[in-house]
């Protein structure tokens, strides 16, 4: 877009004649004058193979006819990319596809716009006496680019169109092949191939239409020999009278009109079939989806999107097959003619990275969905996801959900009108855990994390009175406990197997059996460390309190306990109260809303009866 400023151009010239044509050919090459990479448009009449071909690649011979003026092939020729030979002098007929184009456009071809006819021809040869060929691969013919004149049939160059360090000699590709509908050869249909015998139609029961309403508005006939009409020559104005001199004395017996009929009817309605026939296949797309979309199934929309859309997604998966060719070639030529650095400085990394970001390693694609052709349906698609996850929003990301309908639609700035995504769960040192502990907030723990330093934090604040006292607090802190053990167990048992050469070829030859070792590895390591736990809590606590005192404590945990309960059932209470008292007021609402809609209606008959005396 930047450095290739022809390419939009040509892809729009391309994509207007692909449905006319059904074909049309890109060439993508190196130009040397330009110092950079170019990707021209080419017609379909302008690139020839053989008739048996089915496949650029498969072919023996691809003939560009390229139209040059002669100053065009005189600069080549002063470059020593064509040798300096004599030309014909180059003639000035067109072929009847030129002249078609050139009436639709309304240009005309004057002798001064006399072109070169140049025939570059990329041919298999065997050129015995150039190559270096053993005596076996003396018939093996390899590929060249040869240049011909047409007019005068002088050869200009002979290049060769392989790698010099390749022994395949595999032929260097320059043509892209694009194609609207698979025809029955090498070249695609077009709407002309398909429609061309209902346009056809269409266009002669217009004429016919034209030709009635005209001979029926200047009708002709006969007239009396010995009529004279003076001015006849001239056309009758408005309101006009002329002299007429009639033999026999009545006007009316002298003339006889031909008996020309309206336009007829039938060969309207016949004409308007016809053309909405030919309306409806150039369409491609019927996408009868917009009517009724909130109370029709989701099946059903994808399946009448998918059958008005089915050509179409065709055309549209073989552009975008055809466009992926055309990327990989293009960078190629990027590959092999780019500079080795960037012109200019790279923050934060080398300079020497300009050819290499063309390089083997990464593919270049084309931006698009080859399944989603329009934006209509991408967004039908975002739209029906949405209506899925909003059925059953416990198992799904609505936030996701909408943040894909707003893409589809285009829409800039997303950020600004969804409220932030719930974040997800940082790692966190073990006292912001225990902290959040207090508040009930749910705790993540980590495989990268020190397990044996989080487990010794936690148990140090399981063992404080206000988490002794608070049975939540404690059970939250000892399930996440467990998680740490869990990731410390797989660690453990990981490190243990990676040293043992028959687990490790029992992994690669038997997955499923080496996962049932491995989780019951796990499960012994994880006991073993859960006890070790406990035997070290339990001593802990035998040798810090006497029995008195741990008694005291349980009589004093469990009076806490006991307040704990009771705040709980009063609160529970209260909001049951708080219920049944707005059950009251709503039961009190409607009786009375149902009292005065009573004294309405015996209003209205009482001022019924009123009005009938």
């Amino acid at each position: 877009m930047e450095e290739m400023e022809e390419y939009t151009t040509d892809m729009d010239q391309m994509l207007f004649y692909l449905p006319l044509s059904g074909s049309t050919f890109k060439k993508v090459y190196y130009d040397a004058l330009l110092g950079r990479p170019c990707s021209k448009f080419i017609p379909a009449e302008d690139l020839v193979v053989p008739y048996y071909a089915s496949d650029l690649k498969d072919c023996e011979r691809i003939t560009h006819i390229i139209k040059m003026t002669e100053n065009e092939v005189n600069k080549k020729m002063a470059a020593g990319f064509y040798r300096d030979v004599e030309l014909a002098t180059p003639s000035s007929q067109t072929d009847q596809v030129q002249q078609k184009v050139n009436e639709l456009q309304g240009v005309k071809k004057t002798e001064s716009d006399s072109l070169h006819t140049i025939l570059e021809m990329h041919v298999d040869l065997n050129l015995d006496e150039y190559e270096n060929f053993d005596d076996k691969a003396k018939k093996v013919k390899i590929p060249y680019i040869v240049t011909i004149d047409e007019g005068s049939g002088e050869i200009l160059s002979i290049y060769r169109n392989y790698k010099p360090n390749d022994i395949s000699y595999s032929r260097i590709e320059y043509f892209v092949h694009y194609k609207f509908l698979p025809g029955l050869g090498f070249y695609g249909f077009g709407l002309t191939h398909m429609i061309g015998g209902l346009s056809r139609a269409a266009t002669q029961s217009l004429r016919q239409l034209i030709d009635a309403g005209t001979l029926k508005n200047l009708p002709a006939g006969f007239k009396s020999r010995g009529m004279r009409v003076r001015d006849d020559d001239q056309p009758i104005q408005p309101g006009e009278f002329r002299d007429v001199d009639a033999p026999g004395g009545n006007i009316r017996d002298q003339f006889f009109n031909l008996p020309f009929t309206e336009p007829s009817p039938t060969l309207y309605n016949l004409m308007g079939f016809v053309v909405q026939a030919g309306q409806k296949f150039a369409a491609i797309t019927d996408s009868n989806i917009g009517n009724d979309t909130q109370n029709r199934a989701v099946g059903t929309t994808i399946a009448l999107m998918e059958r008005g859309s089915r050509v179409m997604s065709g055309v549209h998966k073989r552009c975008y097959y055809a466009m992926r060719l055309e990327f990989k070639i293009l960078s190629k030529i990027c590959q092999e003619s780019l500079p080795p650095e960037y012109p200019y400085d790279v923050y934060g990394g080398p300079r020497q990275i300009k050819q290499s970001d063309f390089d083997e390693r990464v593919d270049i694609l084309p931006v698009a969905d080859p399944n989603i052709m329009s934006m209509a349906q991408r967004v039908t698609l975002a739209q029906t996801q949405l209506q899925i996850a909003q059925s059953n929003p416990q198992m799904h990301n609505l936030h996701e959900a909408y943040r894909r309908v707003y893409e589809a639609l285009g829409t800039k700035q997303i950020e600004g009108l969804l409220k932030p995504a719930p974040k997800q769960p940082e790692p966190l040192d073990p006292a912001k855990e225990n902290a959040r502990a207090l508040q009930m907030q749910l705790l993540t723990a980590f495989e990268f994390q020190d397990h044996d330093a989080h487990i010794a934090a936690h148990m140090a604040f399981m063992a404080s009175r206000m988490v002794q006292i608070n049975p939540q607090v404690y059970a939250l802190m000892q399930s996440h406990i467990s998680d740490h053990i869990s990731f410390k167990a797989k660690a453990q048992v990981t490190a243990m197997m990676a040293d043992d050469p028959e687990m490790m070829q029992m992994q690669q030859q038997d997955p499923q059996q080496f996962e049932i070792i491995f989780e019951a590895e796990v499960a012994k390591v994880a006991a073993q460390i859960t006890q070790e736990l406990v035997q070290t809590e339990m001593q802990t606590n035998a040798a810090k309190q006497d029995p008195l005192v741990r008694i005291k404590q349980q009589e004093v945990d469990l009076r806490a306990m006991d307040l704990q309960r009771k705040a709980e059932e009063t609160k529970f209470k209260a909001e049951q109260e708080n219920l049944r008292a707005a059950a009251r007021l709503d039961y009190d609402y409607d009786k009375l809303q149902q009292q005065d809609e009573q004294s309405d209606e015996r209003l209205d008959v009482a001022r019924e009866k009123i009005e009938k005396k």
